[in-house]
Formats: C-alpha cells, structure tokens, sequence
C-alpha cells in the first residue's frame, strides 16, 4: 500500500520538474527572441543628432566695415542689422547718378523738343534728312536717359547693402570679425543658425528600415536629460556614399574586397520633424541623441496591453519569418518605365533688327518721316 504513493509521489515531481524544465526553457527562448527582436530588428538607434540649417551671410558690396551690431551667440530676428560697411564712396556713387541722371533728363527734353519742332516744319523749311537726324537724337538720348535710372537704382541698391542684415530669426554664432576688418563681396564672414529649422537626424541601420514609416511618432534622449524630444518621421533619405563606386586611374571601378563572415549593416539617415520639445531642454546642433521609433498612433490605456502583446506576436513572426514593411510606407521613387529625362536647353535672345525697334524712324531717304 505505501509502495503506490511513493511511485505517484515520485511521478508528480519528475512530472513538476519536467514543466518546469520546459517553462524555463520557454522562457528563455522567449527572452532570448525579444532581446534578438529589441537589439536587432527593433526601429531605434543610438546613432542620432541634432542639425539645424546656417545661414552663412556674405556681403553683397565690398567695403571696410564700421560698426559692428551683435555679439557671438546674440538673438537676432530677421532683417536686424548685422554690421555696417562704410557707406561713403555709395553715397558718393548715388549722388554722382543723380546728377548725371538730371542731366540725360534735361538733354532728353531738348532733343524731344528740338524733334518735335522738326516735325511741324514744311519741307522748304527743313528735309527729310534733318528729320530723320533729329528723331534719331531723340531717341538716343531716351535711351541714356533710361541707361542713367538704372545706374541710379544699381547705385541706391549699393548704398543701402552697406548694412547687412539677417536673413533669418537665429543665433549669432562663432563671430570672428571685428570693427575694422575688410569685407569682400561674396565671402561669407558671419554665420546666423536659423532657429526655425532644427529637425534630428536618426541613421538606422538597414536591417530597422522595414519598420521606419514616413509619419511614425519619433522619440529622441539627448544625453543629460529625462524627457525625450518628441517628433514624426518626415522624409527618408534616397542615396547614401558607395565607397565601391569610386573609379580607379583607369577608369574602373575600384571594388573593396568583402569578409564574407561580417557584413555590417548599412546606416541609413532618417529625417525627424520636432514637434515637442520639454522645457528646459536647449536644441545644439550636434548633440547626440537616442531615436526610437513609437509607430503612427498611441495606444490607448484600455486596448495598451492587447496591442503589446499583438505586437510582440507580430515581432516573432518577423523574427522568423523576416521584417514584411508596411505597403505605403515610404513613398516610391523612380521612372518605372524607364524613360530618359532631357532637361530643355535655353535658346538666346534673337538678334534685333534696328527697324523693328524703332520702325518710324527712317522710313525712307526721300520720304519726310511725318508724311502721310
């Protein structure tokens, strides 16, 4: 009688112990596939930074500058002056354009009234010749006149960018002129970080891309702070370096030879549009961050712990079965029928004919320009 519980007795605990063996193991496996699924396949990346758009402002004229209006690191919003250029030889310039400019108007009056007088004379008093000569005086000094605004405008353009302004609302940053320095047209010499355009770039590597969607609610830890930065996933970049494109002496391609026991996955830049930032928090460009990937909506707290495990069912099939990206996901490039795009080629001006510019002015050698 006490033979039979001892076998039962031994039977349930080989049975508990066998479960539990295999619960473990159930475990494991499990741990061991998420884990696989969090490091390996899972859309986030420490691999993350901030950018920001500069604005590197050059002079338009050259000029000693005079004044300087900010300091390093100053807020400036746009259209502030940044410095000043000594104005005096565009004073100089706009001065001398007025005055030659009511000189060609007072030359242009005469000459219209000297040709206007012309026309009313008879053909005793005055030939078609003459006429012609003096309609021709006319409007070559129409034409200086009109030369003559020009000048004018160019010369009041000048002045007034003497004062270089900023063209964006940013930060002043890494200054290094100074009161005295000579500007030159075209060479930029102060730089204004655009505060409007900082967004964070996250480079993913290939093996997350299947589950990076162009929208998805984006996570970014800066390093030193609890809160994260949060954002949508904007755009995905389309081309990235190819080191084995890079043509040798000859021409060829010049391929790297490959470990075929490791391949690293290619990183992949992913542009994040910021959309919260937590108080406290200053946006430097270049600073590292931790971007994760959260999907297109928040779960609700009632339907939070269906989804996660639907999600967790889905990462092991993926495990398994490999990443299925979403249709849609990314927007699609390419010509898919192939076709060569020609960009147009710009035709020059035709040359101009003097009569179709001013057909009424020599209409013939014996005829008076104001006959019928």
């Amino acid at each position: 009688m006490t033979g039979r519980p001892g076998r039962i007795g031994r039977f349930a605990r080989e049975t508990l112990k066998t479960a539990a063996t295999l619960l473990i193991l159930a475990l494991a496996v499990l741990a061991a596939l998420v884990i696989w699924d969090f490091y390996v396949t899972a859309p986030w990346t420490r691999d993350g930074s901030v950018r920001v758009q500069v604005a590197r402002i050059a002079s338009q004229v050259s000029g000693q500058i005079t004044e300087v209006r900010v300091v390093d690191n100053q807020y400036v919003h746009q259209g502030d002056v940044l410095y000043v250029i000594d104005p005096f030889d565009f004073q100089v310039a706009l001065d001398t354009a007025k005055a030659q400019l009511g000189q060609k108007a007072a030359d242009l009056q005469v000459k219209q009234m000297e040709a206007e007088r012309r026309q009313h004379l008879s053909n005793l008093a005055t030939t078609p010749e003459e006429q012609q000569i003096y309609t021709g005086n006319a409007i070559q000094a129409k034409a200086a006149f009109d030369a003559t605004q020009q000048q004018l405008a160019q010369a009041d353009i000048n002045l007034k960018r003497t004062q270089v302004r900023s063209p964006v609302n940013g930060y002043v940053t890494n200054l290094l002129m100074r009161v005295g320095d000579y500007a030159v047209a075209g060479t930029n010499n102060i730089s204004v970080i655009d505060a409007d355009s900082y967004w964070i770039d996250g480079y993913f590597e290939e093996t997350k891309m299947a589950r990076v969607c162009v929208g998805d609610r984006a996570e970014a830890a800066l390093m030193g702070y609890r809160d994260p930065i949060v954002g949508r996933v904007q755009t995905v970049t389309r081309g990235i370096s190819v080191s084995n494109a890079a043509p040798s002496i000859q021409g060829l391609p010049n391929v790297d030879p490959i470990y075929t026991w490791v391949r690293l996955a290619q990183r992949v830049p992913v542009r994040i549009r910021i959309t919260d930032v937590p108080a406290g928090i200053p946006l430097v460009a270049g600073m590292t961050a931790t971007v994760t990937i959260r999907g297109a909506e928040e779960p609700e707290s009632d339907r939070w712990l269906r989804l996660r495990f639907a999600s967790l069912r889905d990462h092991l099939v993926e495990i398994i079965r490999g990443p299925q990206p979403s249709p849609g996901c990314v927007p699609r490039i390419g010509d898919q029928n192939g076709a060569t795009v020609t960009l147009p080629t710009p035709k020059p001006i035709a040359p101009l004919d003097p009569v179709a510019i001013d057909p009424g002015l020599a209409p013939g050698m014996n005829k008076s320009p104001r006959a019928p």
